[in-house]
């Protein structure tokens, strides 16, 4: 199985936004034009573990949840069969080599401790399922790259690997153990980041750096966030942060990026030579005001307060429209060059689509990027 090279575990760990800790990092990404095709078959709910071929794990991150697994033989393999056969692999803390199939004998699987080799597995195998259903669910969207292809993914990988990341050469996803002992990469916001990279590779293709790449990195956090809230998971409820059940410090904010100390409110000439991930500021600044509009508010048990560039009061239009219009430009409207300007440009003509010309949607869309310094 592919994985990073030297010069590339090199990016991936100093591309980090709070430091070698939070590594939400991009992959591998490739444009192509594969189109969506529609999901067929039965599909089990990952949310109520309804259907067939579901067994139960616990998590660190996400608690007792109900996992697709297969029966073979004796045991039970990690092998979503309802999911184009997405696999969950111990990576044995190599960084070469395919791994090995998690496999268990009573198909109750990980303690919610990381002394478990299997506990890490649990929470991945869960969280790429979460994103398999909200893709299908959001968008009519079969996999990742939207062609019903399952994606591998592997746990304990390297030794001490802090981060995560997408290698789209294998449709797979590695996670380290973490910076921190016992705190490994595997919360469902990081999950969704990283298969989020696999979406984007196979639509827009952003170029890793420049404004292109903070809208790479923005899209990822975006559609994590919209499938964090998708899951309606008790143990680690939606919210406007990215990695805060991992890392120490403070995490990616999306109603006022600049709060982690790195990142930009708003948009500037110099944004681009930025770090992608620190530069991704004004896209998730955008979207959560889009979303949920400016100023002070609490969701879920968390206080948020959105400043704007221009001092306007916004109001949201609601996470699923703000999520359906990002999720239309990114595949029909942008491509690997789109920086800000034309994102803007790509946004409202998504919005002008899905709601007309006249539609409030509309003007809010211009409101909330002018509210970041864009237009």
């Amino acid at each position: 199985m592919p994985h990073p090279t030297p010069s590339r575990r090199a990016r991936l760990a100093t591309a980090a936004l709070l430091g070698a800790a939070l590594a939400l990092t991009a992959g591998t990404a490739t444009a192509n034009t594969t189109t969506p095709t529609t999901p067929t078959g039965t599909v089990t709910d990952i949310r109520t573990g309804t259907g067939t071929g579901t067994g139960t794990g616990t998590g660190q991150y996400s608690g007792t949840v109900p996992l697709g697994t297969t029966p073979a033989g004796t045991t039970h393999q990690l092998r979503d069969p309802s999911r184009g056969g997405q696999r969950t692999l111990d990576a044995l803390n190599q960084t070469s080599g395919p791994g090995v199939l998690f496999t268990d004998a009573d198909d109750v699987w990980g303690t919610g401790l990381p002394s478990s080799r299997q506990t890490a597995a649990v929470d991945v195998h869960y969280a790429t399922a979460v994103t398999w259903d909200f893709y299908r669910a959001a968008f009519n969207r079969s996999g990742v790259r939207g062609d019903g292809v399952a994606t591998t993914s592997r746990v304990h990988y390297g030794t001490n690997y802090g981060g995560a990341f997408w290698d789209a050469s294998c449709a797979c996803v590695s996670y380290g153990d973490g910076t921190t002992p016992g705190r490994p990469p595997t919360s469902l916001d990081i999950v969704g980041h990283e298969l989020a990279h696999g979406l984007i590779g196979s639509t827009a293709g952003f170029t890793a750096t420049g404004e292109p790449g903070a809208l790479g990195e923005g899209t990822a956090d975006i559609l994590a966030t919209a499938g964090e809230f998708f899951a309606e998971n008790k143990a680690d409820v939606g919210d406007y942060l990215l990695g805060e059940r991992v890392y120490d410090g403070p995490p990616r904010r999306m109603d006022r990026p600049s709060a982690d100390g790195v990142s930009r409110d708003y948009w500037s000439a110099d944004i681009g030579g930025l770090d992608p991930h620190a530069a991704s500021g004004p896209a998730r600044h955008f979207y959560y005001l889009l979303a949920e509009g400016s100023g002070p508010k609490e969701i879920n048990g968390v206080a948020y307060d959105s400043p704007t560039h221009d001092g306007s009061k916004l109001l949201g239009i609601g996470r699923d429209r703000a999520t359906r219009i990002w999720y239309r430009a990114l595949t029909l409207h942008m491509r690997s060059s789109t920086d800000y300007a034309a994102a803007r440009t790509a946004t409202l003509q998504s919005a002008v689509e899905l709601y007309g010309p006249a539609a409030p949607e509309v003007a809010r869309v211009a409101a909330a990027w002018k509210a970041v310094n864009v237009g």
